[in-house]
């Protein structure tokens, strides 16, 4: 494995592409393209050189808007080699969500592929731009997006913007800018500068624009390389979306720290398309939260595809039943499949198990702190450190965000003078510094004076052999503040009613925390990377309890 830190993202594709140029970094399954790193790394610096040729100023922000592509690995590192700070949007984003994020970044310049497809995004972008017009000097009028000057549309466009740019254009258009340019501002970027401004999933509200470091995602990714103990030898299966943390930094990029090819199945998320890409491709690493697994697992193809070539990879982003990591672990064959836990704010991993912690310790924790982050747990009333044990306010000190973009006040909140980072999220940590998550500050649920932690009956939940997910989540009451309510998804084919449900509980949790309504549903509202929205199970409660007229 390579040396594990760099100056910069540009400086480490550098030298990945020098010890191993002919390696295979990037096989895109869709289209049938397979890069060397010597080729990877050889489009990035074409394309920085275009970006340079648009007049493009280190620091400024660039949009990328595609599904998962090889482009999109491609213009990533080429930003970073221009010195210029990448904001994604995501691969589902309405049209609300795109001005949002072009708006709220200030982007200067947005690559886009065409759609998923077809040329749905270039509609979605006419929608935010109606007057959609790029003149002969190449700088966009948009009166809804007026720090947007340039569009750039990778290839397969069948109706692409009048004087929009095209992929190749672009790096036409670098051809007037030498590689010794790219080289001086790749070289004159501090480590501490900003490379990335990605937005939070929006699990409770609306997404923050987090600022991340080169640094920072440096450091969080060596540790996630070495503790997956990947090798050039590795092929990464890239199930996760790139437009998020986890696609592109605790994936993708700990894989090209450790030299490893990274494998794209698909363009949009498809279980079956993992499943085969893994048999297709002999991958040695599968990512994703424990739903993905289960979509893998509860396939007809699941028992007769070859899986023995996996080996490691993460489940994180929810809550796992020690079932379906058992079944990973036994039935997939991912013997060193890991558990942690995250956040953008933190440049990704606070917090892994490791590979030879025991199964019981990688379903019932998130790991110990990573190499270079130190954890505390707080009273959030008091600002207390508390003992082991003690549930509290997790915060991290390490790697963190060098601030929400354009939001001081939440930057304050999140960050406090002695750089810790208040997560948000709640947990304790035992003697031996493993952290337990049970659940995030604001979905604690305050029934009559009684704290209930969400978790903890979710957690007795998911031993019931006919319950596949249950989300418990707290509902506005008059007399009592708020009471408990529970969605939960059967197994296929099971049969249960809210009494039975309530009959297993008793006993098993207090009281207070047995849900008082339950509704059995086929599925729950998430995030593009599989994280159930509990706010949107709030909403949607409100919502049917008004139409009832309960």
């Amino acid at each position: 494995m390579p040396e594990p830190m760099a100056a910069s993202l540009g400086a480490l594709l550098d030298r990945v592409a020098q010890q191993a140029p002919q390696r295979e970094a990037l096989v895109d399954l869709p289209s049938g393209a397979r890069l060397t790193y010597a080729q990877f790394r050889q489009e990035a610096e074409d394309l920085a050189r275009g970006l340079l040729a648009l007049g493009l100023e280190p620091g400024q922000h660039l949009a990328l808007w595609s599904p998962n592509r090889p482009e999109w690995l491609i213009a990533w590192f080429a930003a970073a080699k221009a010195g210029l700070v990448l904001t994604s949007v995501d691969m589902g984003a309405s049209s609300q969500q795109l001005a949002y994020v072009l708006g709220q970044s200030r982007a200067r310049c947005l690559i886009l592929a065409p759609g998923l497809a077809g040329d749905e995004y270039l509609a979605t972008l006419r929608q935010v731009c109606p007057e959609l017009v790029l003149p002969a000097e190449g700088a966009l009028n948009c009166e809804a997006l007026p720090d947007l000057r340039q569009v750039v549309v990778m290839e397969g466009a069948e109706s692409p913007p009048a004087g929009a740019l095209s992929w190749a254009g672009l790096k036409r258009l670098g051809q007037g800018i030498s590689p010794a340019q790219v080289r001086a501002r790749q070289e004159a970027l501090d480590s501490q500068a900003a490379a990335t401004l990605l937005y939070t999933s929006g699990t409770t509200g609306a997404p923050k624009g987090v600022l991340s470091s080169h640094q920072g995602l440096l450091g969080t990714s060596a540790f996630g390389a070495s503790n997956q103990l990947l090798s050039p030898s590795d092929r990464l299966c890239l199930s996760v979306p790139l437009c998020h943390m986890f696609g592109c930094v605790c994936v993708a990029l700990a894989g090209i720290m450790a030299g490893a090819t990274l494998v794209l199945p698909w363009r949009a998320a498809d279980a079956q398309a993992t499943l085969e890409a893994v048999a297709r491709e002999k991958c040695s690493a599968l990512y994703g939260p424990p739903t993905s697994f289960i979509a893998m697992m509860e396939l007809p193809q699941y028992r007769t595809l070859e899986h023995g070539s996996l080996r490691t990879g993460i489940m994180a982003g929810a809550q796992c039943p020690i079932e379906v990591m058992r079944r990973v672990v036994e039935e997939m064959g991912v013997t060193y499949i890991l558990n942690g836990y995250g956040q953008t704010e933190a440049s990704s991993w606070i917090a892994q198990t490791r590979p030879h912690d025991p199964l019981e310790i990688r379903v019932s924790t998130v790991g110990r702190a990573i190499d270079g982050v130190e954890l505390k747990i707080i009273d959030p009333a008091t600002g207390q450190a508390l003992g082991p044990g003690q549930v509290g306010e997790i915060c991290a000190r390490g790697y963190n965000m060098l601030g929400y973009y354009q939001m001081p006040a939440a930057t304050h909140a999140a960050l406090d003078p002695d750089g810790w980072l208040h997560t948000g999220d709640l947990g304790s940590l035992d003697q031996e510094g493993y952290l337990r998550i049970s659940g995030r500050l604001k979905e604690v649920i305050r029934r009559g004076g009684q704290i209930i932690f969400p978790a903890a009956v979710e957690e007795v939940l998911f031993t019931h052999p006919a319950i596949n997910n249950a989300q418990v989540f707290g509902v506005d009451h008059d007399e009592l503040g708020e009471e408990v309510a529970c969605w939960i998804r059967l197994e296929k084919g099971a049969s249960l009613n809210a009494g039975a449900v309530r009959a297993f509980l008793i006993g098993k949790v207090p009281e207070s925390h047995v849900p008082a309504y339950y509704k059995f549903v086929e599925g729950f509202p998430m995030t593009p990377v599989g994280k159930i929205q509990k706010f949107r199970l709030k909403e949607m409660f409100a919502q049917e309890r008004g139409a009832s007229g309960a």
